[in-house]
């Protein structure tokens, strides 16, 4: 991917700017309005980039620094587009010990993508997590919203390569 696509995929364009526009308007008056604004943006666009906080803030008339304050302090937020698909690794004891490290070396090797990255074609973003619970299925993945135990070294390629093409 190239450096312009990755400009491209975070830049404030019109669409996005529209949007943020009508989640404002929607929110403006409420208590809180800060962290309503972000979290549906973050809801609708899938990130809040700097030039979107720097939007917000100007849109509010708050300090960049605030809005940026927000975003960074809540781990929700995140400041990159996101994949279609999210796979977290759980490192919880049990998962780790169950071998959810070589499962991560396969997800690098398979998507030459690294832990907190996005693959080229915006299919899939690799994360680490902690405990998820489910210890007694461990190793554990999530996809998506869905936990995935019991994981499988020979099975997990097929589960990876689903996910790169749908």
């Amino acid at each position: 991917m190239t450096e312009s696509t990755l400009i491209d995929r975070k830049a404030l364009t019109a669409e996005r700017q529209a949007q943020i526009d009508e989640i404002i308007a929607a929110n403006r008056l409420r208590p809180g309005a800060l962290m309503v604004v972000l979290n549906e943006t973050q809801n609708r666009l899938g990130f809040v980039s700097e030039e979107m906080q720097t939007y917000i803030a100007s849109q509010l008339r708050v300090a960049v620094s605030a809005v940026h304050g927000v975003v960074t302090f809540y781990s929700f937020f995140t400041t990159e587009p996101r994949g279609k698909h999210t796979v977290k690794f759980c490192m919880g004891t049990a998962c780790y010990v169950g071998g959810v490290p070589q499962l991560i070396e396969k997800a690098r090797q398979l998507t030459g993508t690294e832990m907190g990255q996005t693959t080229p074609n915006g299919m899939l973003t690799l994360e680490i997590c902690r405990c998820v619970g489910a210890c007694s299925q461990a190793p554990v993945v999530t996809v998506d919203d869905e936990v995935v135990g019991r994981i499988k070294p020979t099975k997990f390629p097929q589960m990876i390569k689903k996910l790169l093409e749908e």
